[in-house]
Formats: structure tokens, C-alpha cells, sequence
């Protein structure tokens, strides 16, 4: 369960990531870091300036009792003169801490300085980089919107595209139901409660009925072209007498057109 939450959270954050605002981000942070070097430099100048106050004041009063010792020297007072430059021993014993301090100090200055000046030159180069990609980013971010609208893949064209399937999909559904039933009430697996449609029967007679009628119309366009007007006469004359009404009935219903 941890395992697919973190990965269902990574999606959500990469889908929500911004790498414009990432890279602001970094070079906010790398700002920081270079105020911090720049701090840390101005820290180390002030301390060593404060070291070289304090070899001053020390390197005078050396000086000092270096001149007392001498006057109490002239003046016969030797015990003065020996305490004078006891002082002085002691004195010049600080300073030569003070000095490795200060030495110690100004190296790490001189480093911090070089290492402000690199970071300086990587965050300078960073920002371009990172004007670049941001311009190059929202240049393909443009295209690729572009590119969905015109060939109907973005969210709002898809929507479109998807109800237009579903209408074609349910309007097929309907014809092919339309054929089938059309194709059951033929067979008479299906009852038309209607009573429009014939059943089997009905519809052999009335097939049956309209072979008779197109017989007998081809028997009579047969008998016209064979004889003409002549020809019907005879058997006319020679047929019995139910059949001569039947034969004035049958000219009757389908008169002769001449050529």
C-alpha cells in the first residue's frame, strides 16, 4: 500500500510539475547559497581585520616598554629595565599567535573569495541556461497545443471525437436491430401485431396469382406477333360457343394498338 502511494503521489507530482518553475526554483536556491559564500567571506575579512587591530595595539605596546626598558636602563634602574622587557617578551609571544591567526585567516579568505568567484561564474551561466530552456520549454509547449487542436487530440476536441463515435456506434446498433427484426418478421419467427404483414400462405397465392397474369399477358403478345387480326379470326370462328365469349371478353380487356 506505501509502495503504490508513493507512486500514484510521484505521478500526481510530475503531472502537476512545472520545469519552468523548478529551474526558478534551483536558481533561487543557488542565490542563496552564493549570499551565504559572500557572508561567509565578509565574516572571515572581518575577523582577520579585528586580528590586525589587535597585532597593532600589541606591536605598540612592545615598542613601548621596549622604551621604557631603555630609559630605566639610562636612569640606573635596572630592575625596571629587566620588568619592561618581560613585558615585552610576553607581548611579543601574543603577537606571534595573532600573526599565525591572521595568516590562518587570510588563507581561508583568499578561498572563499576564489570559491564566491566560481559559484558566481556557475550561477551566471546557470541563468542563461535556464532563460534557454525556459523559452525553448513554452516554444514547444505552444507547438505541441498546436498541434493537438489541429489534429483533435486535446481534452475538449477528444470530447467531441468521443460523443461523435458514440453517436455513430449507437447508430449502427439501431440499423443492424431494424435489419433483424425486418429479417424475423420475414421468416415469421415474429408475430407483426400490426396485421400488415401476410403470412406464408398469402404470400405463395399472391405470387402465384402474378406468374398467371404475366402468362397470359406473353401468350397474347405472342399470338398478336405471330398472325395479327387474320389469324385470331379463325380460331375465332372454329371455337365452340362458350369459348367465342370468352375470346371477345379477353379482346375486350386488352384492345389491339395497330403498327
Amino acid at each position: 500500500m506505501g509502495m503504490i502511494f508513493r507512486a500514484k503521489a510521484n505521478k500526481a507530482l510530475d503531472r502537476a510539475e512545472d520545469p519552468r518553475e523548478t529551474l526558478d526554483y534551483s536558481y533561487q536556491k543557488q542565490l542563496e547559497l552564493l549570499q551565504k559564500v559572500r557572508r561567509g567571506v565578509a565574516d572571515v575579512a572581518t575577523s582577520r581585520k579585528r586580528l590586525e587591530l589587535q597585532l597593532n595595539q600589541l606591536q605598540g605596546q612592545s615598542s613601548k616598554l621596549e622604551d621604557q626598558g631603555r630609559k630605566a636602563l639610562a636612569l640606573g634602574r635596572e630592575d625596571l629595565a629587566r620588568e619592561a622587557l618581560s613585558r615585552r617578551a610576553a607581548l611579543q609571544q601574543q603577537v606571534s599567535d595573532l600573526e599565525v591567526q591572521h595568516q590562518t585567516l587570510q588563507g581561508e579568505e583568499e578561498k572563499l573569495t576564489l570559491a564566491a568567484q566560481r559559484l558566481q561564474a556557475k550561477v551566471d551561466a546557470f541563468r542563461t541556461k535556464k532563460e534557454t530552456i525556459k523559452a525553448t520549454y513554452t516554444a514547444a509547449q505552444a507547438q505541441t497545443r498546436i498541434a493537438e487542436s489541429f489534429s483533435g487530440i486535446s481534452e475538449e476536441m477528444s470530447d467531441v471525437g468521443l460523443a461523435i463515435q458514440r453517436a455513430e456506434d449507437k447508430t449502427a446498433q439501431l440499423q443492424a436491430r431494424a435489419g433483424a427484426i425486418d429479417e424475423l418478421l420475414a421468416s415469421g419467427a415474429l408475430d407483426d401485431q400490426s396485421g400488415l404483414a401476410k403470412d406464408d400462405i398469402q404470400a405463395e397465392l399472391d405470387r402465384l396469382s402474378g406468374g398467371t397474369d404475366v402468362e397470359l399477358e406473353l401468350q397474347r403478345m405472342k399470338a398478336e406477333l405471330a398472325g395479327g387480326p387474320s389469324a385470331q379470326q379463325p380460331a375465332i370462328e372454329g371455337g365452340n360457343g362458350a369459348a367465342a365469349p370468352q375470346q371477345q371478353n379477353q379482346q375486350q380487356s386488352h384492345p389491339r394498338f395497330e403498327k
